[in-house]
């Protein structure tokens, strides 16, 4: 397909672009990277037009302090509204037009065969959201636990604040993610230390219980700012849920 920069930007064209925007890392938005590169070809665009796209939609993206260039279209700006409002519907349509430009394998993280039945394409569809999920929240702190620091990928775990089974309608927002390691993820979703809203850690006093335990790698942390991430700050109606929901003070 031959490459025509100028021709106008479809909605089909600028949800597969926010998609990738939105699991890429700042550093690795830019005409050399392999899968902008891709999406390109599938667009008949040039890498650098899909890398200033994606770069525009740093302008639009109201979890960033500093912004980036400025000159989105209003389709831009409808596009970005209609995905940022329904986090699980847009994201499994463009997740499933993805899958088609880069196989599966290369979409779904630890891809495995599902079983034929009659719950599948719920199956299908949890696991292909969960996965976007996760890119997006690893990309965002650029794959490093936000307590440690800790970046070692396969240990990271992508933690919802509000949990996936309260609340359908925050399952896929970004800014209902933290990226923590494994134990602290685990110690987070049980309630043994929140994020207050000044995005520092609060440890519950319950683990005073386990002292005898080496439960410093938890308590150390007592105090300590989080890592912000480069986009999708954690909302602060979010981290109240959480506190008053699932902490134990």
């Amino acid at each position: 397909m031959s490459k025509t920069p100028h021709k106008s930007w479809t909605r089909e064209e600028l949800i597969l672009a926010i998609n990738l925007y939105c699991k890429t890392p700042f550093g690795k938005i830019h005409y050399h990277n392999p899968l902008i590169i891709e999406l390109a070809e599938y667009l008949g665009r040039t890498p650098g037009s899909v890398s200033y796209k994606l770069a525009n939609f740093a302008s639009i993206d109201p979890s960033l302090e500093r912004k980036g260039a400025s000159n989105s279209s209003k389709l831009d700006k409808e596009t970005w509204e209609e995905f940022f409002n329904d986090w699980n519907k847009m994201a499994f349509e463009s997740e499933k037009i993805m899958i088609r430009i880069f196989g599966e394998s290369n979409v779904i993280e630890n891809e495995q065969i599902i079983p034929e039945g009659k719950y599948k394409d719920s199956i299908v569809k949890t696991r292909v959201n969960q996965s976007f999920f996760r890119k997006m929240i690893l990309s965002s702190y650029d794959s490093q636990c936000c307590i440690t620091g800790l970046p070692i990928k396969e240990l990271l775990v992508a933690s919802h604040i509000i949990p996936w089974s309260q609340n359908s309608k925050t399952r896929l927002d970004p800014q209902n993610g933290l990226c923590l390691n494994s134990l602290h993820d685990k110690a987070f979703d049980q309630g043994y230390l929140t994020i207050n809203t000044s995005y520092q850690v609060v440890i519950s006093r319950k683990l005073e219980n386990f002292e005898q335990y080496n439960v410093k790698l938890i308590t150390d942390y007592q105090g300590s700012k989080i890592k912000l991430p480069r986009r999708f700050l954690p909302k602060q109606e979010y981290l109240n849920y959480h506190r008053k929901n699932i902490f134990r003070a």
